[in-house]
């Protein structure tokens, strides 16, 4: 059974004739009656009596009848909800990243893309860097924001946002009054630290020529809790800029770039090459590069690399 015999039938239906059928449903008459004919073999019941030049239905017919007008309105209203989707997209996007990068980056983002899509629901999955990419390439995510560099062939990858990792202290603290912060510098002072993660590794890296005399205080896995113990007076932290501007310019911390050079960190939006985008996804792909990159950076780069999946945190 198809639709186009559901078709026919409702037509002959209607017309109450086989000949006008054929002629409505751009057939010969022969071929309607083969239609029915595979309907009633299939269905195991006579759909329709002939009476003469006339035809009624039967029992079963009538069953049949009451079912297929349900079934072709089913598809009408199919075929308008696509068409609707088209119009007005619906439905959800699915976006990977960890919270800092919700809370620092991605609001404006959102803002713009609620705007213009009112009717599509963004849900946010918590994830760190390996596992943000991990969402993506297995189709949990539609959307991913890792810091790069991320080496992945199979997805596409673009740089939208880029900042800088300085020390954050209070204010007044000695560390504060410097131009720049070096490694030596630091070895005097508890350390609050990220506890892993990409900026982490290149903190350790950095702090390799004095790692024997450093005094971790603690390693955390929160931005907020790192922000809120340095409030406090337990340590000075290192940090994406972006993430404590706001505490900066209300005289809540101090920030001071790394020397002998400064750390630059770069986020990037990644997505499968394979999978085939949406009005809506499109949409968001506009609102990150448009919004991503405030106020931190004053534009836009793009960055497409190709390899082996990046195995960091943000």
């Amino acid at each position: 059974m198809d639709l186009d015999q559901l078709h026919t039938f409702l037509e002959i239906v209607r017309l109450k004739s086989f000949s006008k059928a054929a002629q409505t449903c751009f057939r010969t008459q022969p071929a309607i009656s083969a239609q029915i004919r595979q309907l009633e073999q299939e269905l195991n019941a006579s759909l329709f009596e002939r009476l003469g030049t006339r035809i009624q239905l039967t029992a079963a017919g009538r069953i049949l009848c009451e079912y297929a007008e349900q079934i072709l309105d089913l598809r009408r209203r199919a075929q308008d909800a696509i068409n609707e989707l088209e119009r007005v997209p619906r439905g959800e996007l699915v976006i990977a990243a960890n919270e800092a990068t919700c809370i620092y980056v991605l609001p404006n983002v959102f803002s713009e893309f609620k705007k213009r899509f009112p009717n599509v629901q963004l849900l946010v999955d918590r994830s760190y860097g390996r596992h943000v990419v991990e969402s993506v390439l297995d189709n949990l995510a539609d959307f991913g924001f890792t810091q790069l560099p991320v080496q992945e062939k199979k997805l596409q990858v673009v740089q939208v946002h880029m900042d800088e990792i300085k020390l954050l202290a209070p204010p007044g603290h000695p560390l504060s009054k410097l131009e720049a912060v070096r490694p030596q510098d630091i070895t005097d002072y508890p350390l609050l630290l990220p506890k892993s993660g990409s900026t982490r590794s290149r903190l350790n890296h950095w702090m390799e020529p004095v790692e024997d005399m450093l005094q971790i205080s603690m390693e955390l896995d929160s931005t907020e809790m790192i922000k809120r113990f340095v409030l406090a007076g337990m340590g000075v932290s290192f940090m994406a800029a972006s993430h404590f501007q706001e505490g900066v310019e209300a005289g809540q911390f101090a920030a001071v770039s790394l020397a002998p050079e400064p750390i630059m960190r770069r986020l990037g939006l990644v997505y499968r090459k394979d999978k085939a985008l949406s009005k809506a996804g499109l949409g968001f792909i506009q609102a990150v590069m448009e919004r991503a990159s405030e106020p931190a950076v004053s534009r836009v780069e793009v960055d497409h690399v190709s390899g082996e999946p990046a195995r960091t945190r943000d």
